[in-house]
């Protein structure tokens, strides 16, 4: 299933009486862009399984949604030819780097065909929840976080010209907030002939959410009041007040949410 501007895609499950899983999205073209260009696709994949993909194109024209819809749909269905149910974990993540790789081939040969596309790329964030593991696949600044009892925490590692320098210790977390550079990204699906993309494991229990976005919304709503909308509300209210807040405070960028409820 996938959703486009404006446009909600909601999918419930239950493994069984005790056992849950709500995943839900939504994208929003903000208040000043002219196109959407993000775009995300999400699934259930067995009785206790979900996927979802986030992608963030960037380019002239038109380039950056076409890199970032051939991306999600690229993933996309090589997660749902290739899963299985009884996949282990070092199988799941190989099928996401593998897809993300696949999807990186697919955008950076459509680039190179044709002048007006030179230089597209696009942010992918992936994810698979199964048997309570939640792995999860990521290139470039869109995000995926935890939310539980304990508050929110990032999970993937932006891949920014601001993320390395803080890591180097040349500026501090203040200054990458203003940084000429801080909307320089380092890797991208498609730029590039081949790509890394980080991988990421952890463990999902009952009450806890798992967030993926672009950086529309975290570029204008604190991870504060992210944890505050989503925490114990409604999968598809959450997600539409994360969009409104993030119009609210500024909207200058196309703005995409996936929430999945254990």
């Amino acid at each position: 299933m996938s959703a486009h501007s404006g446009q909600i895609s909601i999918i419930y499950i239950a493994a069984s009486e005790a056992i849950g899983l709500f995943v839900t999205g939504k994208t929003d073209i903000g208040k000043f862009r002219k196109e959407n260009q993000d775009r995300f696709r999400l699934s259930m994949l067995s009785d206790d399984s979900a996927f979802a993909v986030v992608c963030d194109g960037m380019g002239g024209a038109a380039s950056g949604g076409l890199a970032s819809d051939i991306s999600a749909n690229a993933v996309y269905e090589r997660i749902q030819l290739s899963f299985r149910s009884d996949m282990e974990p070092k199988s799941i993540k190989s099928l996401l780097l593998s897809s993300i790789s696949a999807a990186n081939t697919l955008v950076y040969n459509k680039s190179k065909a044709s002048p007006e596309n030179e230089g597209m790329g696009t942010t992918c964030v992936c994810a698979v929840i199964h048997n309570g593991l939640c792995c999860i696949a990521s290139v470039g600044d869109s995000r995926a976080y935890i939310l539980n009892e304990s508050g929110i925490t990032q999970i993937t590692s932006d891949h920014t010209m601001v993320e390395y320098l803080h890591s180097k210790g040349l500026i501090d977390e203040s200054e990458m907030k203003v940084h000429r550079m801080k909307n320089v990204i380092t890797r991208a699906v498609g730029v590039d002939e081949t790509v890394e993309a980080d991988y990421f494991e952890l463990d999902v229990h009952p009450g806890e959410y798992i967030l993926i976005c672009t950086d529309g919304l975290t570029n204008y709503v604190s991870d504060e009041v992210i944890f505050g909308t989503v925490y114990h509300q409604p999968l598809e209210q959450a997600a539409t007040e994360l969009v409104e807040r993030a119009n609210s405070l500024g909207g200058k960028d196309n703005i995409t949410v996936v929430l999945a409820a254990m």
